[in-house]
């Protein structure tokens, strides 16, 4: 019973107000790069829309079919992730990385909302989860950084 009420308290009033207001959700009309990610042990899925303008995120979307969790960190990304260079978002991304699997530091300013998913760090089933957006932002700007130097 221990381990169900850890569930419960899991799913704190913070996580979810995060899960039922995601900041850019939706399509791009034309983006520079999209990309499609998904969570085989959940099945929760993420596809996220990126443009990029001198090394920064431009513009971003998100359309989040995830648990709660999930949809908490999509919150978190899509909050901070404007104006921000890859290097940045793969900074976030790594911090949370290690936030999650390695017991590290919550992940630095503007990406320190993420402190409310510590609680998850218990759950390994659950990371992959928190992981889709931030990730999947990371894969899409490189390819958008791609494609604009091709």
């Amino acid at each position: 019973m221990s381990g169900e009420n850890d569930l419960i308290n899991l799913y704190s009033g913070r996580i979810l107000a995060l899960a039922a207001d995601i900041p850019h959700v939706g399509r791009l009309d034309a983006p520079m790069a999209t990309v499609k990610k998904r969570s085989p042990l959940c099945g929760s899925a993420i596809t996220v829309d990126i443009d990029v303008r001198e090394g920064r995120v431009s513009g971003f979307a998100q359309d989040v079919k995830a648990c709660a969790l999930g949809q908490a960190a999509a919150a978190v990304t899509g909050g901070a992730l404007i104006g921000r260079t890859l290097s940045e978002l793969e900074a976030a991304r790594d911090q949370l990385r290690a936030m999650l699997k390695a017991n590290g530091a919550v992940p630095d300013v503007p990406f320190d909302g993420f402190e409310v998913l510590q609680p998850a760090r218990e759950y390994k089933n659950r990371h992959a989860s928190i992981l889709l957006s931030i990730e999947g932002a990371c894969e899409a700007m490189e390819q958008a950084l791609r494609a604009d130097c091709a």
